[in-house]
């Protein structure tokens, strides 16, 4: 009887072979340009017209057990570039603060749990960008991963997951909870999302309330890790209020934008609160 090789065993071509259901001859084509090349088989491939991106990306997936749905991407937003850029530089850098992050934070000896607070000084500087492909990294392994937009200002991580703003954190704040709030993306496998809703005329007065408190301590027992989007610290004291109740903060700051002395005011108003300042990251993109 003949037996089928496990995903991981078969090559890069093999999958995309029988992906695009590629004939004898033209697998050879690919194989004669790759050799003259010194390319690889996918890259070939693309060379040639006869396989996507998507499909060298998906191909890799199925080798790895890697967490891919070119069908679902379409439609997020290409800012999750943990998703559209899975195999590049940027995806890679998500992973290795996904390390860092578990070692030295969710994963500390002793700690109760706790969620994180994603900060930054300003408008632009990426927190929202980082807090989203931040929660995706997390998902991927595995981790039941929950990603609040706290932004009550200005919150957009509903258009990088195309959800609508029918019920959100806003209304469970407001005591007006709706269910299906927290909403599962069927792109990532283990990571839900609660986006903010109706933006409201009290934001700050909102988070400093024990409702919010009440809330991320239910959340935290019901995920592996709890991420939060935060108002720019140029907007008033939301973010550090938010940074207190999750117990910690990453502070993110854009290259050659961001102000050394916003920066230092940002921080040392963590401080004297009872967030953790879990660590600093440059937004370089």
């Amino acid at each position: 009887m003949n037996s089928v090789s496990p995903v991981h065993d078969r090559s890069i071509g093999d999958i995309i072979a029988e992906l695009r259901t590629l004939s004898a001859e033209q697998v050879a084509q690919i194989l004669r340009h790759q050799q003259a090349n010194g390319m690889r088989f996918g890259e070939a491939a693309v060379a040639l017209g006869l396989a996507s991106a998507d499909d060298v990306n998906y191909a890799l997936s199925q080798q790895f057990h890697y967490p891919y749905a070119p069908h679902e991407l379409n439609k997020l937003s290409d800012e999750l570039v943990v998703l559209s850029q899975a195999f590049g530089e940027q995806a890679e850098r998500f992973r290795a603060l996904r390390s860092q992050l578990i070692m030295r934070y969710f994963g500390e000896a002793g700690a109760p749990r706790r969620a994180l607070a994603v900060v930054s000084p300003d408008h632009g500087d990426g927190k929202t960008f980082v807090a989203a492909n931040l929660a995706i990294a997390l998902a991927q392994v595995g981790a039941k991963t929950l990603l609040i937009d706290g932004d009550l200002r200005n919150p957009r991580q509903h258009e990088l997951f195309k959800l609508d703003g029918d019920a959100g954190l806003s209304h469970i704040l407001a005591g007006k909870p709706q269910s299906g709030a927290v909403r599962p993306i069927a792109a990532v496998s283990g990571l839900c999302v609660l986006p903010v809703g109706i933006t409201p005329p009290n934001p700050v007065e909102l988070v400093e309330r024990p409702a919010f408190g009440l809330l991320l301590a239910e959340l935290v027992d019901k995920f592996d890790h709890v991420i939060v989007d935060t108002p720019a610290a140029v907007m008033g004291s939301d973010a550090s209020v938010i940074a207190a109740r999750c117990g910690g903060a990453l502070l993110v700051a854009r290259k050659n934008e961001s102000r050394i002395d916003a920066l230092q005011a940002l921080s040392a108003s963590l401080q004297q609160s009872s967030a953790k300042l879990v660590g600093a990251l440059v937004n370089e993109f």
